[in-house]
């Protein structure tokens, strides 16, 4: 068991400090956010802290991290803390629902936030600070870097290289042995048929590439 600071006070903390408190060994000690963002002392009744401030109070030999973020700015943003809290000396938890079907955890990397009804099969491996929303299927033989961001009932099929900062829309389907160039956005309910360009978006059944837009301008 550690105790656990957690980042943020919006929805995706809510969740975080109810599925640790309720189906993980952890205990969340506290929250922490930029000191700009600080709105009140206390938030589900324990308390928020500055980033700035945070190794002072809660000093990263007693405490861990977990920093379970949305996919703003093509998780660069989390990305930005992690980063920084790894800096300050903190090690990170993973949280990993007991209602996943995951074979071997340890393929699993840091700061990574996966909830319930999602299946990774053997032999995929995922990367650190990724974040699987629930009821996604992900194949086997598949490789997913560090910064990604699934939401729910995504299909990725065997076999797929997905790379860092990629983001994937509820109900997208990617084809078997398929590449995902970094920083690839998916839109809802797309079809990826064949291998991605970087920053790009892609929509439909075949997923086709909005031109003229990257995908960290529009998310």
């Amino acid at each position: 068991m550690a105790k656990i600071i957690v980042f943020g006070v919006l929805d995706t903390a809510e969740l975080a400090h109810y599925y640790l408190t309720n189906d993980s060994e952890h205990e969340v000690a506290a929250f922490t956010v930029n000191r700009q963002y600080i709105q009140a002392e206390q938030f589900k009744g324990l308390p928020v802290v500055a980033f700035e401030d945070v190794e002072n109070l809660f000093p990263p030999g007693e405490y861990a991290f977990f920093a379970p973020m949305t996919g703003r700015n093509m998780n660069r943003n989390r990305e930005n803390i992690y980063n920084e809290a790894k800096a300050k000396g903190y090690a990170f938890i993973s949280y990993i629902s007991s209602r996943a079907t995951v074979f071997d955890k340890n393929v699993i990397g840091e700061n990574c936030f996966i909830l319930e009804d999602n299946t990774i099969q053997p032999f995929t491996t995922v990367g650190n600070n990724v974040v699987m929303w629930s009821g996604n299927h992900i194949g086997h033989h598949g490789q997913i870097k560090d910064h990604v961001f699934f939401t729910s009932h995504v299909v990725l099929s065997g076999h797929c290289v997905v790379e860092p900062y990629s983001f994937f829309g509820v109900n997208s389907t990617i084809r078997d042995y398929t590449s995902i160039a970094q920083g690839t956005l998916v839109g809802m309910a797309s079809a990826i048929t064949k291998e991605t360009e970087e920053w790009s978006i892609y929509v439909g059944n075949p997923a086709k590439k909005v031109p003229g837009k990257k995908s960290f301008e529009a998310y």
